[in-house]
């Protein structure tokens, strides 16, 4: 690419859009450093049994999905996206080395819900944030761009872990404690952040509800719970993995290998959401779900489960970027941190209720159930988003 092309490439962009996509590198680099560590820590270490796992996380994942809505709304009625995004990253930094302290797990749920709740404070502003550094014809690329930082961060943390426990050998509980670190740095680049104004009139700071968003913005959640309620979390995708003979170091690296795809293509596919439309290449994310999906229920090569997985990162990438920025065009700016925290609580809850299910198919049903529930359900997306979504937002 010559130096030309590359500024073209990365036009429209702003400071804050590069200070807010290292603020979700350093978050999730810290956030992720747990993810192989905890349940770990909780069933060796403190002797908690798997539905106290499960417990901890559900009611954790809970908590970041509620008040991410709320917390948009906080940030529209004040008009401020900075202070609560700031509480929110330093909430999540201290609660990481609160887990390594706990002796019994009711002090790591404790810790975990601190943690899950700076994550949901954090969001809906950050967004809003992000939404406002940019032109509306820039905002796939900045909303690319931050997902980019949010996967790599999503790849790097658990290597980072696995690192300091198998060649430095450090102790579990020393995992959370420098968990805090890259935690706080998300909090320092966000302090750098400056924050625009947003001029609206005196009765829409206080008249903030449910009913001032459009009807656009409705179908469009519609659609997003729809095509959500079979999209189980992904640990069904890594035990499907093992389910089928992947070895522990196999299916870690081909985990690594899909976030570092999603974090590839974060930003080259809010780029086309900026030249081709939103909505087309939110399609595209919903066609690849669907295709991963069905192979994971028809297959049981592991080159080809290892092939999808890592291609599944398309998806991820691909939807965490254009579909927020999507959920941003069809509010106005002075609503976006609801409109977006709305959009993150959908999603979160209709994954939540998707990964109950899940967990049943796959207990009494079978493994390929899973699979084949969450495609129908993206067949039933990939039908309802060109139907009812119009092809761009319309910001009043």
């Amino acid at each position: 690419m010559t130096r030309l092309a590359f500024q073209r490439y990365f036009s429209g962009l702003s400071s804050n859009t590069f200070l807010l996509a290292l603020a979700s590198l350093f978050a999730d680099i810290s956030t992720e450093m747990l993810y192989p560590v905890l349940p770990i820590f909780l069933t060796q270490v403190l002797k908690a049994s798997g539905s106290v796992v499960g417990l901890v996380e559900g009611i954790a994942e809970a908590t970041q999905n509620i008040v991410q809505g709320l917390s948009g709304s906080i940030s529209d009625k004040l008009q401020r996206r900075k202070p609560i995004a700031l509480a929110g990253y330093f909430l999540a930094a201290i609660a990481k080395p609160l887990i390594g302290l706990s002796t019994v797990w009711q002090g790591v749920l404790g810790a975990r819900v601190l943690d899950r709740l700076g994550a949901g404070t954090r969001s809906a502003p950050r967004d809003a944030l992000i939404a406002s550094s940019v032109d509306e014809a820039n905002r796939g690329r900045a909303f690319g761009l931050e997902g980019a930082g949010d996967n790599a961060g999503a790849f790097l943390g658990p290597l980072l872990a696995a690192f300091l426990i198998v060649v430095w050998q450090l102790d579990v509980r020393y995992i959370f404690y420098l968990a805090m670190i890259p935690g706080l740095l998300a909090f320092l680049m966000v302090l750098f952040v400056k924050e625009r104004p947003v001029e609206v009139s005196a009765k829409a700071k206080i008249d903030v509800g449910f009913r001032r968003f459009q009807r656009d913005y409705w179908k469009y959640l519609l659609v997003t719970a729809v095509f959500g309620i079979g999209n189980s979390s992904n640990a069904f995708l890594i035990l499907r993995t093992k389910d089928i003979g992947a070895s522990l170091q196999q299916t870690i690296l081909i985990y690594a290998g899909f976030n570092l795809v999603a974090a590839a293509i974060s930003y080259p596919a809010g780029f086309l959401s900026d030249q081709w439309g939103r909505r087309n290449v939110l399609l595209l994310s919903f066609l690849i779900f669907l295709a991963t999906y069905f192979g994971f229920a028809l297959t049981q090569n592991i080159v080809v489960i290892a092939v999808l997985f890592v291609s599944y990162g398309l998806y991820q990438g691909i939807f965490r970027a254009v579909g927020k920025a999507l959920a941003t065009d069809f509010v106005p700016e002075h609503l976006r941190a609801s409109g977006v925290g709305w959009y993150n609580t959908a999603v979160g809850l209709a994954g939540l209720v998707a990964s109950i299910v899940a967990g049943l198919l796959w207990d009494h049903i079978g493994h390929s159930a899973v699979f084949l529930y969450g495609a129908a359900f993206a067949a039933a997306g990939c039908i309802a988003l060109p139907a009812l979504v119009p092809a761009r937002g319309r910001t009043p």
